[in-house]
């Protein structure tokens, strides 16, 4: 399984003791790296979907059962959301499974980041994401910025490669979307 958010000790003690091999790359960390800025063709600084995917993701074709993407699609640039869920289509098996979660429209662009902790098989532990901007001190942690809420139409055409979408109304002004390969 591929844990998408940044380690968490909990989450790999709990699969591992399920039997599971476990996998962590905190993704949103990783684009924030100034070295992956460059300028598009009206001047804007963005991420470089390439180069971010030539250092992350690195894995072969159809490896992972399950996918914990969390709520990252909300807080990436807009440029790496798609270039990312497809990478993830090939590194996953057929008939693997992703869980991701979207904020609804009621989230405001303040929406506090979270990283999840399992703690149970029906149980999620959240704890707040700070860290610094890039080129900023430490001192200066902050919570990521919601970049968009996605509605319904945009989620399943961003998942539109995957063979099944299944959405769930959660609390605290979440979607939980179950995709599977």
């Amino acid at each position: 399984m591929l844990d998408m958010g940044a380690t968490s000790a909990g989450n790999i003690r709990f699969f591992t003791g399920k039997g599971h091999k476990n996998y962590s790359e905190d993704l949103l960390r990783s684009s924030l790296d100034p070295a992956l800025r460059i300028q598009d063709s009206d001047g804007k600084s963005i991420v470089d979907s390439k180069k971010f995917l030539d250092e992350n993701l690195v894995y072969p074709n159809s490896l992972f059962d399950v996918v914990l993407c969390w709520n990252l699609p909300d807080y990436m640039e807009e440029n790496l959301v798609k270039p990312t869920i497809d990478r993830l289509w090939s590194v996953m098996k057929p008939g693997a499974l992703l869980l991701a979660f979207f904020h609804t429209r009621d989230a405001g662009p303040d929406s506090t980041c979270y990283r999840y902790h399992v703690t149970d098989s029906d149980m999620l532990e959240m704890q707040e994401v700070k860290f610094a901007p890039p080129g900023r001190p430490a001192s200066e942690k902050q919570s990521p910025r919601l970049q968009r809420v996605f509605n319904n139409r945009h989620i399943e055409n961003l998942f539109r490669d995957f063979s099944s979408l299944k959405f769930f109304l959660s609390r605290d002004a979440i979607r939980e979307v179950l995709v599977v390969r």
